[in-house]
């Protein structure tokens, strides 16, 4: 059985076998003119003022107005370049208001993930943003003389955003609406938090008593406290426009979602709940998933294992492919590596012991491992087979599960799966297994109907 590999550089399809069966979202159908849609979403969205109008009122307050436009960094694909693009229109409405391209910053939310490079903002941002002189800045959450501090949450949490963003007369988020492991869905508030925050504000909105809270989770916003702590951030921030889309498979524009931080927001979420939870009709003994668009590296990864859950038999198998395209590290930060290494050595139950421990120092990027902890209370640690090309042998130890590259040298897909599904039919001792293919990723929910 062939089916679409979206991961595929080469676009080849992956060859699995033919008692697969295969899940996926159906999602709505791309727009026919995203332009007009862009436009008429800016013109009248959701719960608010137009674009333009807001703009103006600042502009009349201020006649040296300064705005602030969030985007998201290059591990969400956002269309920010080429035809059907939200930037250009955007910046496009302050210009002819009459903000001044100088007064204009296109800031990239880069939450902890490191900065991006110049060649990567090339990449991903139109280029007529900078012929027409506008700034593009990375947000750096490690710096703290970039920082505002405005207060704490309710709960507790330090609430540092980056100046630029807090001192803008005019503050507009832009990013994408999609499933997110932790935060419900993504989009709408994640811009601020944890987009422009410092690393210490995600000691408590990352740490173990929200990672590990059970409304904390895919497709879920009532009740869930990473949300709710998101949103607390970006109230204190103040935003005063979004422009949020959802996406097909092909990363065409589907539904734009302009206006009011929450309205908006929330209008978009009801879109992607409606087919992003896949029925399955039972739980399979392996599960088959890919990493996605957004799975550059091993961190990111982390978001098609959990994604699985729903879909695995109680200690049965998840294979999960990927191709990791981030040339600095295709692993994660040191300290997620760190932490990463407890779960491998020790196991789920002794990870979350240790995570919630008075005498734990919180490490940044721990939250990242705790999600990964639910996977194995399912399966076992030597029941998860990862692959990507760019992994050698020596990229094995440390991390949960078995690296397919000790087991194979091919750096073909359909190969490499081939190689794993006869590995696990062994230690099986032959018997018939089912399978599951997850052609979403971590993009799309899997429960039993």
């Amino acid at each position: 059985m062939h089916v679409h590999n979206p991961i595929d550089p080469a676009n080849k399809d992956l060859l699995l076998p033919d008692t697969t069966v295969c899940y996926g979202m159906s999602a709505p159908p791309a727009l026919s003119d995203p332009e007009a849609a862009i436009q008429k979403a800016l013109n009248a969205p959701i719960k608010s003022k137009p674009l333009s109008v807001i703009a103006k009122e600042k502009l009349d307050a201020n006649k040296d107005a300064t705005a602030v436009i969030v985007i998201s960094d290059n591990t969400r694909p956002v269309p920010y370049k080429g035809k059907g693009n939200i930037l250009v229109p955007i910046l496009t409405t302050l210009l002819e208001t009459g903000y001044k391209s100088r007064h204009i910053t296109v800031l990239i939310a880069t939450g902890t993930h490191r900065p991006m490079t110049a060649e990567e903002i090339e990449r991903i941002i139109d280029p007529w943003v900078f012929e027409s002189g506008i700034a593009v800045v990375n947000h750096d959450c490690k710096d703290e003389s970039i920082l505002t501090y405005l207060g704490k949450t309710e709960r507790g949490s330090e609430v540092k955003i980056n100046s630029s963003y807090v001192n803008a007369d005019l503050k507009i988020l832009t990013g994408l609406v999609e499933s997110h492991f932790m935060a419900g869905v993504s989009g709408g508030r994640k811009s601020v938090c944890p987009g422009l925050i410092s690393e210490h504000g995600t000691f408590l909105f990352h740490g173990a008593d929200l990672m590990g809270h059970p409304d904390s989770r895919d497709l879920n916003l009532e009740g869930n406290p990473v949300h709710e702590e998101s949103l607390a951030f970006a109230k204190m921030a103040g935003v005063d426009f979004i422009v949020n889309v959802t996406l097909d498979h092909k990363f065409a524009i589907t539904g734009v979602y302009a206006g009011d931080l929450e309205a908006a927001h929330l209008a978009a979420f009801e879109m992607v709940k409606g087919y992003a939870k896949v029925p399955i009709a039972e739980e399979a003994d392996i599960v088959i998933t890919h990493g996605g668009f957004v799975g550059i590296n091993h961190y990111q990864s982390a978001k098609a294992a959990f994604a699985s859950i729903g879909a695995l038999k109680k200690d049965g198998y998840l294979i999960s492919i990927a191709n990791f395209t981030d040339k600095k590290d295709i692993i994660g930060s040191i300290t997620y590596k760190t932490v990463l290494a407890i779960l491998s050595l020790c196991g789920a139950e002794a990870l979350i012991q240790v995570l919630h421990s008075k005498d734990w120092p919180f490490f940044p990027d721990q939250w990242q491992v705790q999600k990964w902890a639910p996977v194995f209370e399912k399966i076992p640690l030597d029941h998860y087979y990862y692959f990507a090309p760019q992994l050698t042998k020596a990229d094995g130890p440390g991390l949960p599960g078995i690296n397919a590259a000790t087991l194979t040298d091919s750096k073909e897909y359909s190969e490499v799966v081939k190689t794993l599904l006869q590995i696990i039919r062994e230690r099986e001792n032959g018997r018939a297994l089912k399978i599951i293919w997850l052609s979403d990723g971590p993009y799309s929910i899997p429960y039993v109907k």
